[in-house]
């Protein structure tokens, strides 16, 4: 009796393990299939830009301040009181070639004109003397001299001073003409007065400056460039032996003035003499005709003497290029393809011109291929990715 239940003690908890197992089992192998589902591949998404091939006309930008192209100080040619100075001789006043700025008093000038005059009719009156005596002598020589009669006898060296007293004369009352014509200081050319330092009443020197003036005609701006920019420009060369001034390219000016943006349009007529040696920058003269003029924008200001305007030099035209964001150049000439099979191709490019908001590729990706223009992480030569959008190349 002891045994059997000695037996059971063991047999019991085996038997109880041995079912569970195979109920467990049988759970197991009844349980339905799970269908089995692959985990989807997130490809990076990118955005680019259709390769358009073109023709691109170039511009240089710079900026200067606008100076007069022909600038004068008058400095009076005799001395004398100022009697009369123009309404207009007075800073920033305009005038006309040949106007009358200021008189100085002619009294004096008015009597060596007098005197001069005096002067030359005495000398005239002695040449005529002169001539008449000689007449005289070559006369009686002739009727009562024997041999060759000396040129003193003849009053040969009389005569010669007195045309040269006559010659002495004529230039003196010349002279003295002249002071009193520049008794009244005219205007050499249609300008503007910058700068006036007489009045009516002061006494000029000679050689004493009274005013500053500059011409309207046209106005200069000089414009640095740096030497890489210059391949985009058709600049006039100035060569020796060669005088005529060559058409430069077009140049847009632009200013703000009392709030309002303004536009003036001009030309490149030269390139300065030298190199800046510290900058490298080559220097450029544009030229505006008629600054001053009202133009055919009605209420467009004048270009005046001291305003700081930006230039936009139109340069030549890139042929069959393709302009792509700034964005889209990895490195110093690279971008990134998208192919057909949406992977990433790694393409060397020829940078002919970049910007801060552009760059124009020469060679180096056709009409119709996509460039990455999104910054990508990571990116690897054959990488799928997945176009998200389609960036303007501008």
């Amino acid at each position: 009796m002891n045994y059997l239940f000695s037996a059971l003690k063991i047999v019991l908890p085996v038997g109880v393990l041995a079912a569970a197992g195979l109920g467990a089992y049988a759970i197991v192998l009844s349980k339905p299939e799970v269908p089995t589902q692959e985990r989807p591949v997130e490809l990076p998404g990118v955005r680019v830009a259709t390769v358009t091939l073109e023709d691109v006309p170039l511009t240089v930008v710079s900026q200067g301040t606008v100076r007069p192209r022909t600038e004068s100080q008058l400095v009076p040619e005799i001395a004398g009181q100022v009697i009369w100075v123009s309404p207009s001789f007075a800073s920033g006043g305009f005038f006309e070639a040949g106007d009358p700025l200021l008189r100085i008093d002619p009294y004096d000038y008015q009597q060596a004109v007098v005197i001069s005059r005096s002067q030359l009719a005495q000398a005239r009156l002695r040449l005529a003397q002169e001539e008449a005596e000689a007449e005289v002598v070559r006369k009686e020589w002739t009727e009562l001299g024997r041999g060759d009669a000396t040129p003193l006898t003849l009053r040969e060296p009389q005569l010669a001073d007195a045309r040269a007293a006559v010659a002495a004369a004529e230039a003196a009352l010349d002279r003295a003409m002249r002071d009193l014509d520049r008794a009244e200081m005219t205007a050499p050319y249609a300008g503007r007065v910058r700068t006036k330092n007489v009045d009516v009443g002061q006494f000029l020197t000679v050689g004493s400056p009274v005013a500053t003036i500059y011409a309207v005609d046209a106005a200069e701006l000089r414009l640095p460039l740096p030497d890489g920019e210059l391949a985009y420009l058709d600049l006039p060369l100035a060569y020796r032996g060669r005088r005529e001034e060559a058409a430069g390219p077009r140049v847009t000016l632009r200013a703000t003035f009392g709030g309002s943006a303004h536009t003036w349009q001009g030309r490149i007529v030269r390139t300065e003499a030298e190199i800046d040696p510290v900058s490298r920058m080559v220097h450029v003269v544009a030229r505006v005709n008629d600054p001053y003029g009202p133009g055919s924008t009605p209420g467009r200001p004048p270009l005046a003497v001291g305003m700081f305007v930006e230039a936009e030099i139109q340069g030549r035209v890139a042929r069959q290029v393709a302009v792509l964001p700034r964005a889209a150049l990895r490195g110093r000439n690279q971008v990134i393809v998208v192919d057909d099979d949406q992977r990433l191709r790694f393409r060397d490019v020829t940078v002919f011109r970049s910007t801060t908001t552009s760059v124009i590729v020469s060679a180096g990706v056709s009409p119709g291929e996509r460039v990455v223009v999104s910054p990508i992480e990571a990116a690897t030569n054959g990488m799928r990715v997945a176009i998200v959008g389609d960036a303007e190349g501008s």
